[in-house]
């Protein structure tokens, strides 16, 4: 039986669905609602009608003009759902340009720590008190909510009733970035690590860069934002939700596509349609960089980087003529217009490649971050910088003041983040929770630790995914030498499946194996085969989108304890 797990940060009392459902970016908590037919033709997604603007039943649309988000003196926004590391990105950017800012959420996070430092006030718990202030005299001047907050929020409904404009967090980045040159990093997987590092190395060349990561970035002062002055404005872009379809980016990077988010979408051909649609809002003369070792990537174009296209249709989306745009493809095959090719590990614990453009080799680049799936996301920031500042500086010179960065950039949390050491024991913390991405990582840690026993402690994220991807994520996990899989972490799910761990567990074969639901006895049993066998050079990875993350410090602290201890006693 799977123990009870601990809902993360806003819980919308989800349930998964057997279709995709779109919805018009902005639309939000209206007397009347929308059920949209599973994919929404691109022609009525560019309807910029005044229905798609979230305001409540008797709010102003005309408001919409009038909201400068880059000087918030004497405006107050309140953000429900403010601990999710969207919605605290936004949160932290509008403290930055100014604004008062509030928020609430179920729980307390690191997201929050940042923001209360920073000035804003924070609530545990939703009420509608949370949104008034002076006797009920004031109230903020526009509510944003996360795209998992339900309809019948108690502040929302305050909100709607005081005629205070209330906007979904898609339609929210539409307007924040709208009047940027927006580079919208999407992708199934590497979304944080990309954009990360693109901000981080633009930043690094001088651009005065605006960025907002989904992701801790020890690197950024905000941990998530960077709020510059300039026009430029990195966004990690997220497909779940439909959440990217409110962009109109200058340049779109595609680092891959798959299946993913399962509860959303009912298998890979509906996740190219969002794409798809994705793609149809890049602005004319704009760029799409994708990266042409995905199939998936490349399904979305005819990959065959360089030229100018002109679509008419792409399978259930109608794309206007008109809208045409640069496109490029970068990864380890030939057929890329830039390649990595030559790739090595490196005595940082990175990787080392030779960086080929249109068949001739460019320059050596190096990174201290791991893996290949790291040196594709290198490519797809050099490529970024080059469609931004390559027609004014000559693309040597452009790469050439970009080497340093890239190989001074740290990477983000949670990304094959180390925790710690004792004895011949290294602990590592990775966000990974998708077949592809447990792959990937895998071959990471063998290649920069090819000799250590690699133990994974794997927790499911949500059961949807875990019974959809149930042999992959068998097959993925046989890479390691020893397997413990925990219980589920439900997040919005309840288990309409029966589907548990142990069912993970028993499938792995070839590879010990075995089910350990509770997290503190992963720990305990750990530190007793650990300490049974001292000067065994072992890796430990822990891995998984939930509270795994606790495992890793938990045990580094409990071995350290025992090693100071028999020290003790031998002196």
């Amino acid at each position: 039986m799977e123990s009870a797990t601990r809902i993360p940060s806003i819980s919308a009392g989800f349930f998964p669905t057997k279709k995709l459902e779109v919805h018009f970016p902005g639309i939000l908590y209206r007397a009347q609602t929308w059920n949209l037919p599973a994919i929404v033709p691109a022609a009525a997604r560019n309807m910029r009608l005044r229905m798609n603007v979230a305001f409540s039943e008797s709010g102003n649309g005309d408001q919409e003009e009038s909201l400068d988000l880059r000087n918030g003196k004497g405006r107050w926004i309140h953000f429900v759902g403010i601990g999710g590391c969207g919605l605290s990105a936004l949160a932290k950017l509008a403290v930055k340009r100014g604004f008062e800012v509030s928020g609430s959420d179920i729980v307390w996070n690191s997201f929050m720590d940042e923001l209360h430092q920073m000035g804003a006030h924070l609530c545990i718990g939703h009420s509608g008190l949370n949104i008034q202030r002076g006797n009920e005299l004031r109230y903020p001047d526009s509510l944003v909510v996360s795209s998992a907050i339900p309809p019948d929020n108690v502040e929302v409904l305050q909100a709607n009733a005081a005629k205070i404009p209330v906007f979904k967090r898609d339609y929210w980045l539409g307007m924040l970035t709208d009047d940027h040159n927006l580079i919208a990093v999407s992708g199934s997987h590497g979304k944080s690590t990309t954009a990360a590092m693109l901000a981080y190395v633009l930043k690094s060349m001088g651009d005065d860069v605006t960025a907002i990561v989904g992701a801790h970035v020890s690197q950024f002062p905000e941990e998530n934002v960077i709020a510059g002055l300039g026009q430029n404005f990195v966004l990690e872009a997220d497909e779940y939700d439909g959440c990217f379809l409110g962009l109109s980016p200058h340049i779109a990077v595609v680092t891959n596509l798959e299946w993913e988010h399962v509860d959303q979408f009912p298998d890979e051909e509906s996740v190219k349609k969002i794409f798809r649609m994705f793609l149809n809002r890049i602005k004319e003369g704009g760029h799409l960089i994708l990266c042409g070792d995905s199939p998936g990537a490349c399904s979305l174009v005819d990959c065959g980087g360089g030229s100018i296209r002109s679509y008419k249709s792409r399978g259930a989306v109608q794309v206007p003529e008109s809208n045409s745009y640069t496109i490029t493809t970068y990864g380890s095959s030939i057929t890329n217009e830039w390649q990595a090719s030559f790739i090595r590990p490196n005595s940082m614990g990175g990787s080392d490649y030779t960086l080929i453009y249109k068949g001739l080799p460019v320059s050596e680049i190096s990174l201290q971050i791991a893996g290949v799936h790291n040196v594709l996301n290198s490519m797809a920031v050099i490529v970024a910088v080059v469609a931004l500042f390559g027609d004014q500086t000559g693309i040597l010179d452009l790469i050439d003041h970009m080497k340093t960065h890239l190989r001074n950039f740290a990477g983000v949390s949670r990304r094959f983040e180390k925790v710690g050491s004792v004895c011949g024991c290294d602990i590592y913390d990775d966000y990974a929770h998708h077949p592809t991405e447990i792959s990937a990582v895998l071959k990471a840690a063998r290649d920069m630790f090819p000799f250590k026993t690699l133990i994974v402690v794997f927790q499911p994220h949500t059961y949807s995914r875990l019974v959809a991807l149930l042999d992959d994520f068998a097959s993925a996990l046989r890479g390691a030498d020893r397997v413990v899989v925990t219980a589920v972490y439900a997040a919005r799910e309840k288990n309409v499946w029966d589907v548990n761990g142990r069912d993970l567990a028993s499938r792995i074969g070839g590879t010990e194996s075995e089910y350990i639901p509770f997290l503190d006895s992963v720990v305990d049993k750990l530190v007793l085969d650990i300490s049974d066998e001292p000067l065994r050079e072992i890796l430990v990875l822990t891995m998984g989108a939930g509270d795994i993350t606790t495992v890793g410090p938990k045990l580094l602290s409990r071995l350290i304890n025992m090693t100071q201890e028999s020290c003790g006693r031998e002196m």
